[in-house]
């Protein structure tokens, strides 16, 4: 991909009009009147948002680790509360939180602000919050051949939130361990004390 595509509005890639038309029939189909003063360009602003929050499926996070500079560095790169907004694939609601991404390099270092570009293309699609972690730690070990990577992802899904159970405040927190990470628990111990300091919680570790 290349920047101009990187760059392209993103209504120029998604169909506006069908999201109008679809959303039209959602209100008809819920009982109110999509043609009523509030709701008149409701369906076009939903267009647009649906543009910007599932941009994410039109492009490659894999560019951003194409530029990676030789450094002979070997102890545990983190970046930590990277924010993040995604919708869940299930109910089509949001969920946002925090991510934090620390890694062990072979030799290559990346640029900190690419990381949080890697987050925000993968959060920028329909998504299962144990899918995106994964997808992070996985995209790390195959584009810079990391000797380790460990992926914390905090959330609030809204679906949780204001639907069914109705337990706001409840934070989901899942990790992907790989290489090193996952192998050496003095390795993993001291990742996870870099993120919570004392107050670390107990994970259940996904390989």
């Amino acid at each position: 991909m290349n920047t101009m595509e990187e760059n392209a509005p993103q209504e120029n890639i998604v169909d506006l009009e069908r999201i109008e038309r679809a959303f039209r029939e959602i209100l008809f189909a819920v009982g109110e009147n999509p043609d009523r003063e509030g709701l008149c360009e409701t369906p076009r602003r939903v267009a647009r948002m649906y543009a910007e929050m599932f941009q994410g499926l039109h492009r490659d996070p894999c560019v951003h680790l194409h530029k990676y500079f030789t450094e002979d560095y070997n102890e545990i790169v983190l970046v930590r509360d990277i924010s993040f907004n995604s919708m869940c694939e299930h109910h089509f609601l949001p969920f946002m939180g925090k991510v934090h991404i620390g890694y062990l390099p072979s030799g290559k270092i990346i640029g900190l602000s690419k990381l949080a570009r890697v987050v925000e293309d993968i959060a920028r699609r329909p998504q299962v919050q144990e899918r995106m972690t994964a997808t992070i730690a996985d995209l790390l070990v195959e584009k810079l051949q990391v000797r380790g990577v460990g992926v914390v992802i905090e959330a609030l899904h809204t679906c949780m939130a204001i639907r069914g159970i109705k337990k706001p405040g409840a934070t989901c927190i899942t990790s992907a361990m790989r290489g090193w990470f996952i192998k050496n628990p003095i390795t993993r111990a001291e990742f996870m004390t870099l993120i919570y300091g004392k107050n670390t919680p107990t994970l259940s570790f996904m390989e």
